[in-house]
């Protein structure tokens, strides 16, 4: 077989337009610099939590999509017969690039199934992970993969895990945690895991309201996690962690973060000299209840002095509607990761990322 490059990207893409997108974009340039190298490339990917094939979760469309954007053929490839697709492949002339059609199609690709794993890596002769987003998960074309076939990490995959350590290497002080969406419980492993580092941890959105419930305080009809109650109480005696002082109110429900949380937030994250943020601080969709959120993007984007990341699907959704994407800032690393995002800075177990990077070091 001809030197064929199999490239595990993130094309779950839920923002409109597609095409501006990070995550998109991020596929773009990967796909653009392992391109022209006398090699075929085979784009490996996933979009929905599928129960077998659903139509409506295809990749055929994102192939358009691809060749626009990159100036060159992408070819879709269906995947209800590997070895069909794998005889296509080598058969084909040189610089050809293909895109798979969704791997969660696959059964065995969540169960991280050997058979599927091995069926995969014969489609090419070597294997570049770089879906950080998804490198938290055992599946099949993540993981069990990385051993039929020589695998290193891409280069967003290894910018990830670069700048989200820094959280761990002494980072500049002030160093501000700023912590937002919707589940106090997503979050609570990266605000146990970081607070003794960071010097300020500020909490925001519906993630707030769990606090503000274990604090006495009467939330009304907002969202919150009565299971996470008592862990919040115990977070809440560390004297790093802040939670909002007034909100925006709507139908008996905390939607955004109020004027005085935002000036009080924002002078902090003016000051930092390294910031995480990860999470919206209310209902950002609606007009009226993004305030809160458009407030922290231009502090963050606005301090020069700091370094600063910044992840999680709705936040860099978040960040788009201002337009902060296609303009960014050299002191700011835009994480393709939401959940993956969480882990890492947990400290937890990330299966795809674990299984390519110890290939990687074993060579």
């Amino acid at each position: 077989m001809d030197s064929t490059t199999l490239i595990r990207l993130n094309l779950d893409i839920k923002e409109k337009p597609i095409g501006k997108s990070l995550r998109f974009n991020a596929a773009v340039e990967e796909i653009k610099k392992i391109n022209g190298k006398n090699n075929k490339i085979v784009v490996l990917s996933h979009r929905g939590r599928p129960d077998g094939v659903e139509n409506s979760l295809s990749l055929k469309s994102f192939a358009p999509l691809l060749s626009k954007a990159i100036g060159k053929k992408v070819l879709f490839l269906d995947n209800s017969d590997l070895d069909k697709a794998a005889d296509i492949i080598r058969n084909s002339s040189k610089e050809k690039i293909f895109l798979l059609e969704n791997v969660r199609f696959l059964k065995g690709e969540t169960e991280n199934n050997l058979v599927l794993a091995r069926r995969l890596s014969k489609l090419g002769t070597e294997f570049i992970s770089d879906d950080f987003a998804t490198s938290h998960r055992a599946d099949a074309s993540l993981a069990a993969i990385t051993r039929f076939i020589p695998s290193k990490p891409g280069n967003l995959l290894k910018e990830e895990v670069k700048n989200l350590s820094l959280a761990f290497k002494k980072p500049k002080s002030p160093f501000v945690l700023l912590i937002g969406g919707a589940k106090a419980k997503d979050k609570v492993g990266v605000i146990k895991s970081l607070i003794k580092r960071a010097d300020l941890v500020m909490v925001g959105g519906a993630a707030a309201n769990t606090f503000l419930k274990s604090r006495g305080m009467d939330i009304k009809d907002s969202l919150y996690e009565p299971d996470m109650l008592q862990v919040a109480r115990r977070l809440l005696k560390n004297k790093k962690l802040a939670i909002p002082t007034d909100f925006i109110w709507d139908d008996n429900k905390i939607l955004d973060i109020g004027p005085q949380t935002i000036k009080l937030y924002s002078f902090y994250l003016k000051s930092a000299r390294f910031i995480i943020w990860n999470g919206p601080m209310g209902m950002f969709e609606k007009k009226q209840f993004a305030a809160g959120t458009q407030a922290m993007a231009k502090a963050v984007f606005s301090n020069r002095k700091s370094s600063a990341v910044i992840g999680g699907g709705e936040t860099v959704s978040a960040l788009s509607l201002k337009n902060q994407i296609q303009h960014p800032k050299p002191n700011i690393f835009l994480s393709t990761g939401g959940g993956a995002m969480l882990e890492f800075l947990a400290g937890e177990k990330m299966a795809g990322l674990e299984a390519v990077m110890k290939k990687n070091r074993a060579k």
